[in-house]
C-alpha cells in the first residue's frame, strides 16, 4: 500500500524497480512507468498521450521511448514528443530515499496557453485528434468558446489565399448552432468547425492583406462607390485596398456591411449564392470574435466578389424568359416603392397567398407582388423571411425521384434567402433588398424540383408520448434513403405536442455524428435560425421538416470525424482505449 509524505508517494523498492525492464507502479490512481536512463530513474505516465497505449510495452533506446501502437516517440527525461500528432507525456519527479523510490504525484495540469498552442499545432498540421483534444481541454477548464473560435478565424483568414470558404463558414455555423445544442455537445461542434478550417487551409499559400491608401482623401460613400467599381471590373486588389481604407477610416460596422452587401447584390446570385452567404457569415464571425479583426476577415471575402460567376451571364437566367430584364425593371421601381412604403402603416403579410405566388410559375407576377408588398409598408425583413420560408418548402416538397445533386440546387436558394434575411436585420438598405427578388427568382427556377411534389405531412392530434417517437430518429438516420420517413417523423413529433427545443438539440447532435458536410451544416444553421424567427406560425414545422429531410438524404456517412472526437473525449476522461488480450 502506498504511503504518502507531503507530495511524494512511495512506489517500490529500488532493487526491484532496477531489476525490471520498464516496471509499472500504481499509486493514487496513476499508472506510472519507471524508465532507467544513464543510471537515473524517470517516471512517466504509462498512457501514451496519443491514444492511450501502455508505454511500458514500448521500447527505450538512447533516451527515446517509442510507443509500439503508432510509433510516437518521447524523450524520457522531459516527456516531450518528437511527433506533433502526439502530445507530450506527463512526467513525475523521482527521488531515491535509501532503498525506496518515491514519485511526486502533485498535479501539473497544462495551462490554457498550452492547449491553445496545441490547437495551433493541430490547425497547422491538420491533425483532427489534436484539435479535438485541445478544444475539449480548453472548454473543460472553463474557457470561453470565443478563444478557440478566434484562433480558428485568425488561422483560416491568413493561411488561405483563396479567401473565405467552406471551412470558415462551417466554423461560424457551428458557433451559431451551439445555443441550440446540449452543453455536452458544444466542444464537438467547435471541433467540427476548427477541423474544417484546417482541412480548407491544407497546402494553401497564405493570404497577404493589401494595405490601405496612405491617407484617406475620400468619405465612406465615395469609398463604397470605388469598391463597387473595382468589383465590377473584377479587380480584387483595387477593391481590397478600398475596403482596407474604409476600415482604417473607422467606418462603422453598419457602413462596412452596407459596402459589402451592395457589391454582393450588384450582380445576380453571385457564385450560386455563396458570396452573399459568406459575407453574412464573415460579419457574424466578427460579432463573435470582435471587430478588431475586420481587416483580415473582410479582406478574405474580396476574391469571392470579383471571381464568382454572375447569373446574368448564364443562359438559365436569360432564356426562355429574361429574368434579368424583369429584375432590372423591378429595381428601377424599388426606390420609389420603398419611399412610398415608409408613409404607410406596416402591412400584415398574407403569408399563404404570397408563398403561393413565390412558388408559382410567373416570374413577373412574383416580382410585382413583392414590390406591391413593399409599397404597402411591409417590412423588408419580414418579406425576406417569407421568401426564405418559401425556399425551405422547395426542400420539404423535394421528391426523391430527382437527381441527388439537385438537393443542393434547392439548398442554395434556401441558404441565400436566409442570408438576405439575416443581412437585412443588420442593414435594411435598398441595395440588399434586391436580394429578396434574386432569391425569389432562384425559387422560381427550381419549380421543376417539386414536380411531382413530395406531400407535406399533415397535422395530427397530440400524441400521448411524443418523446418516444423522437427516440426513433437516430435509428432512421443510421439507414440510407429514409428521407420521407424522417420528414414525417419530425412533423408528427411537433404536431403531436413535442418540444421544439429538444428536437433542435437532437437534430444538431445527429448532424454532429456525420462527417462534416458544408451544405448540411449550412442547412441546419439556416433552418434553426428561420424556425426561431417564425415563433407564432404553426407552418414553421415545415422548416424543420425540410432540414431533417436534407440531413436524411446525406446520412449516414462514414462518421470518421465523430470517431476521432470520441477517442479524444475518452482520453480526456481517462478511459483506456487499448485493452490487453491477456
Amino acid at each position: 500500500m502506498a504511503t504518502q509524505t507531503e507530495q511524494f508517494v512511495k512506489v517500490g523498492q529500488l532493487q526491484e524497480i532496477k531489476a525490471a525492464k520498464c516496471p509499472v507502479v500504481y499509486a493514487e490512481g496513476h499508472a506510472i512507468a519507471i524508465v532507467s536512463h544513464n543510471g537515473t530513474l524517470h517516471a512517466i505516465d504509462n498512457r501514451c498521450p496519443h491514444m492511450g497505449f501502455p508505454l511500458d510495452k514500448g521500447t527505450v533506446k538512447e533516451g527515446i521511448l517509442t510507443c509500439h501502437w503508432h510509433h510516437a516517440r518521447f524523450d524520457v527525461v522531459s516527456g516531450g514528443t518528437f511527433d506533433l500528432w502526439a502530445d507530450d507525456v506527463p512526467t513525475f519527479p523521482v527521488e531515491v530515499r535509501g532503498d525506496e523510490v518515491w514519485v511526486d504525484l502533485a498535479p501539473s495540469n497544462h495551462s490554457e496557453a498550452h492547449h491553445e498552442k496545441r490547437l495551433k499545432d493541430g490547425l497547422q498540421q491538420q491533425i483532427s485528434l489534436v484539435i479535438a483534444k485541445s478544444v475539449i481541454a480548453l472548454l473543460g477548464q472553463g474557457s470561453d468558446a470565443t478563444a478557440p473560435f478566434r484562433l480558428g478565424l485568425e488561422f483560416g483568414t491568413h493561411y488561405r489565399r483563396a479567401g473565405w470558404g467552406a471551412g470558415l463558414t462551417i466554423l461560424t455555423c457551428m458557433h451559431n448552432l451551439r445555443p441550440y445544442l446540449k452543453s455536452e455537445d458544444h466542444p464537438q461542434a467547435l471541433y467540427h468547425g476548427l477541423s474544417a478550417v484546417a482541412r480548407d487551409c491544407a497546402n494553401e499559400p497564405p493570404h497577404f492583406n493589401v494595405e490601405p491608401l496612405p491617407s484617406t482623401p475620400a468619405d465612406i460613400e465615395t469609398l463604397k462607390g470605388w469598391f463597387c467599381q473595382f468589383v465590377e471590373v473584377r479587380d480584387s486588389q483595387g477593391a481590397e485596398r478600398c475596403l482596407m481604407t474604409a476600415i482604417q477610416a473607422s467606418a462603422s460596422p453598419i457602413q462596412i456591411a452596407d459596402i459589402l452587401f451592395t457589391a454582393a447584390t450588384d450582380h445576380r446570385f453571385i457564385d450560386g449564392g455563396h458570396t452573399l452567404d459568406f459575407t453574412n457569415k464573415a460579419l457574424e464571425a466578427l460579432d463573435i470574435a470582435g471587430w478588431q479583426h475586420a481587416a483580415p476577415v473582410l479582406g478574405s471575402l474580396v476574391r469571392g466578389y470579383t471571381e464568382g460567376e454572375r447569373k446574368e451571364e448564364s443562359n438559365a437566367w436569360r432564356s426562355p424568359i429574361d429574368l434579368v430584364d424583369i429584375l432590372n425593371q423591378t429595381f428601377q421601381a424599388l426606390p420609389d416603392a420603398i419611399s412610398q412604403g415608409t408613409t404607410q402603416l406596416s402591412a400584415e403579410l398574407d403569408q399563404d397567398r404570397l408563398v403561393a405566388v413565390v412558388l408559382g410559375d410567373d416570374p413577373a407576377l412574383i416580382c410585382t407582388t413583392l414590390l406591391d408588398q413593399i409599397r404597402a409598408g411591409c417590412s423588408v425583413t419580414d418579406l425576406a423571411a417569407m421568401v426564405a420560408y418559401a425556399a425551405a418548402l422547395r426542400i420539404a416538397h423535394f421528391h426523391t425521384q430527382n437527381d441527388f445533386r439537385d438537393w443542393d440546387t434547392a439548398h442554395h436558394s434556401f441558404t441565400f434567402a436566409n442570408a438576405v434575411y439575416k443581412g437585412l436585420q443588420r442593414v435594411s438598405s435598398p441595395e440588399l433588398t434586391r436580394g429578396i427578388f434574386d432569391a425569389a427568382m432562384t425559387i422560381y427556377l427550381n419549380r421543376f424540383l417539386n414536380i411531382p411534389a413530395a406531400p407535406l405531412p399533415k397535422p395530427e392530434n397530440e400524441l400521448q408520448n411524443p418523446e418516444q417517437l423522437l427516440d426513433q430518429l437516430p435509428e432512421l438516420l443510421d439507414r440510407q434513403q429514409q428521407v420521407n420517413e424522417v420528414g414525417n417523423l419530425v412533423a408528427r413529433y411537433l404536431y403531436g405536442g413535442g418540444d421544439g427545443d429538444r428536437l433542435l438539440a437532437v437534430l444538431g447532435r445527429l448532424m454532429l455524428r456525420e462527417d462534416r458536410s458544408f451544405h448540411t451544416i449550412q442547412e441546419l444553421d439556416a433552418a434553426f435560425n428561420l424556425y426561431t424567427h417564425w415563433q407564432h406560425k404553426p407552418d414553421r414545422v415545415y422548416i424543420l421538416v425540410a432540414a431533417a429531410r436534407y440531413l436524411a438524404a446525406h446520412a449516414p456517412t462514414t462518421r470518421a470525424q465523430h470517431q476521432t472526437y470520441q477517442i479524444a473525449a475518452r482520453l480526456h476522461r481517462g478511459e483506456h482505449l487499448f485493452e490487453s488480450s491477456t
